[in-house]
């Protein structure tokens, strides 16, 4: 099944960048006449093997094609890495000038001590997130780079002094873009305890400030400073692992600073700087705006501000206790960054200024293989539209995102109506009438057909969906009872019912394969009225529920509140009639799957025999 239509979230349907065999953290920034410079680390073995280095490379069509790679490091060297780029703003003596920041292992360290749990013989060889924080520049526009590298000064910090050099040695790697603010640049950095289980055995994030970048034509004579001013930076909240890593950062409307964080907790961080970098507020994990916190791995979590004044953060929505409680979670939690979701941010007033309140999530981007990993993107803006680049460590690609995906996020916090598009059956028809017991059932879209234009006749994956939205009013539970069935005698058709544990689950049945995902439980109670709406989205193969107007994430109960479904399910059209049983109280069909922003809005828009 190599279709992939056109579908925009899946990454196969992207315009590749061109690598080596290893690709990471595919970085843009515009340069002065317009083209677009990306920055990616590379190599033609692995990550972390020798090789790596940096290239940029220029495109002049928004990603479509690229120019030759240049070397800003050549491949024959010591380990050059994970770069990012930052241009002098207009106004300054340098405006225009490009820097690109990067680790690069000047000693050419061979090996470092190591816990033995993870290195037998107590070493790591792998040596690219250690030695100097460097930075060449171009003054046109990427394509040549400075001879010289110039290092940048950090200052020992205590996790620094607690490794196996005492800090003579220092740990570190940065994915943080880095940014301006009062003509003073502020460039990202991870600092790392130790190597062992996970690789990073501790983490913490600072940021390393030049007030003259801009206006030293010599780089040479630039200055550094190490913020925060304590002794640590930013970690985890209190009670949280020793993880706190790839920070991504920006300034808000009053000039504070927000970062958010990835960790082992099964959650996100965030922090908030109400005085350029030097402290920081309490850490806690990041939530949505209605308080839960949201779920995320041991992935990157970036966020952006767009020219619209919103933001947009990036993360995985899974995680939670059941990777803070995992004995193996160092490791455990780099997987399942797969499907990709972008929540909304808006600027509301917080007690000491500026917060950052977020919407509910959107799937954004995904593989068609689940194994595969998506991360470590940048956001361009450009015309009106948005790119996202991304990479799974192979290929890394340029996205246009779907304005429908982006209106949708912007307008969820206010938007209230019933969404018609796509609506293909709608009961009752007037507020006082019921739905009736026995309904024609309309065709549902197929999610696979045979492709004839193929020489073996194949598989074609339309990548389409439906959509079940649902106001309920439930009795006492009774576990198998059937809310809707349209199923055959052999079980083809679908079914939703309440399962074992008072949850919603729907049955998906082509008469080959059966898939099944249930919402939450301990969410439906009995003599309530609840409003469900059931997204099947044929594109990721994903199930999800808006209960009530939140989407399901599992809570405490279980990692994921999302459910894949075959990839090989061909379509759920059963018999002629559906079967509604009397908890129903009304029922709209749709015949796509539904964004989470939209079903929202139809919780909050629907009539009262909706609800």
């Amino acid at each position: 099944m190599s279709d992939h239509g056109t579908d925009r979230r899946s990454i196969r349907n992207g315009h590749e960048i061109p690598t080596e065999t290893y690709s990471d953290q595919p970085y843009i920034v515009r340069t002065d006449d317009g083209a677009w410079l990306c920055a990616v680390t590379t190599g033609a073995g692995h990550e972390g093997e020798g090789g790596q280095h940096v290239v940029t490379l220029r495109s002049t069509d928004r990603g479509r094609t690229w120019s030759a790679p240049v070397d800003v490091e050549p491949a024959s060297g010591p380990e050059a890495s994970y770069a990012v780029l930052l241009k002098a703003p207009q106004g300054y003596p340098n405006a225009g000038r490009i820097y690109i920041f990067y680790n690069h292992n000047t000693d050419n360290v061979r090996a470092v001590i190591a816990d033995r749990d993870a290195y037998p013989d107590g070493f790591c060889r792998r040596v690219d997130s250690l030695g100097h924080y460097v930075f060449k520049v171009s003054d046109d526009g990427g394509r040549t780079w400075s001879r010289a590298r110039y290092d940048i000064p950090m200052r020992t910090m205590a996790i620094d002094r607690a490794n196996p050099y005492g800090g003579k040695l220092k740990f570190f790697w940065n994915v943080g873009k880095p940014f301006v603010h009062e003509g003073a640049a502020y460039c990202s950095l991870h600092k790392v305890g130790g190597f062992g289980t996970g690789f990073f055995t501790s983490s913490e994030g600072v940021l390393l400030k030049s007030t003259n970048l801009f206006t030293e034509r010599d780089p040479a004579r630039v200055t550094w400073e190490t913020l925060p001013d304590s002794d640590l930076g930013l970690r985890t909240p209190p009670g949280g692992g020793p993880i706190a890593e790839e920070h991504s950062y920006v300034v808000l409307s009053d000039g504070s600073f927000y970062a958010t964080y990835r960790t082992i907790d099964g959650h996100p961080g965030e922090v908030y700087s109400r005085d350029g970098g030097h402290t920081w507020s309490a850490p806690r994990y990041r939530a949505y705006a209605d308080g839960r916190p949201m779920k995320h791995p041991r992935a990157a979590t970036f966020v952006w501000r767009l020219k619209n004044g919103r933001y947009l953060t990036w993360f995985h929505n899974h995680g939670g206790r059941f990777i803070a409680e995992h004995p193996q979670r160092r490791s455990l939690a780099y997987e399942e960054r797969n499907p990709v979701w972008l929540c909304a941010g808006t600027e509301v007033d917080g007690p000491e200024g500026k917060e950052l309140r977020w919407s509910q999530p959107e799937i954004v981007l995904y593989d068609d293989d689940p194994f595969i990993r998506i991360s470590y993107p940048d956001l361009v803006e450009e015309d009106g539209r948005v790119f996202l680049t991304e990479t799974q460590k192979d290929k890394a690609r340029v996205h246009e995102l779907d304005p429908v995906l982006l209106t949708a996020l912007w307008r969820q916090e206010d938007r209230a109506e019933v969404v018609r598009d796509g609506l293909i059956l709608e009961l009752p028809t007037h507020e006082a009438a019921s739905p009736p017991r026995e309904i024609r059932m309309p065709a549902l879209p197929p999610f696979l057909e045979r492709d004839t234009d193929r020489a073996d006749y194949g598989t074609r994956d339309l990548r389409r969906g439906f959509t079940l939205d649902l106001g309920l009013r439930l009795p006492p539970p009774a576990a198998g009872q059937m809310l809707l069935d349209n199923r055959t005698p052999s079980g083809k058709g679908f079914g939703l019912r309440l399962n074992e544990d008072g949850a919603l689950e729907i049955v998906l049945n082509d008469g080959r394969t059966e898939s099944r995902w249930a919402c939450d439980p301990d969410v439906l109670k009995s003599g309530a009225e609840h409003h469900v709406t059931v997204m099947v989205d044929g594109g990721p193969k994903i199930i999800t529920f808006v209960v009530d107007g939140r989407l399901h994430d599992g809570r405490e109960a279980r990692q994921f509140g999302w459910g894949r479904f075959s990839p090989h399910l061909r379509d759920v059209n059963g018999g002629p009639v559906l079967r509604i049983d009397p908890p129903v109280a009304a029922l709209r069909v749709y015949d796509r799957a539904l964004l989470t922003s939209e079903a929202i809005a139809i919780y909050r828009g629907a009539s009262t025999s909706c609800t």
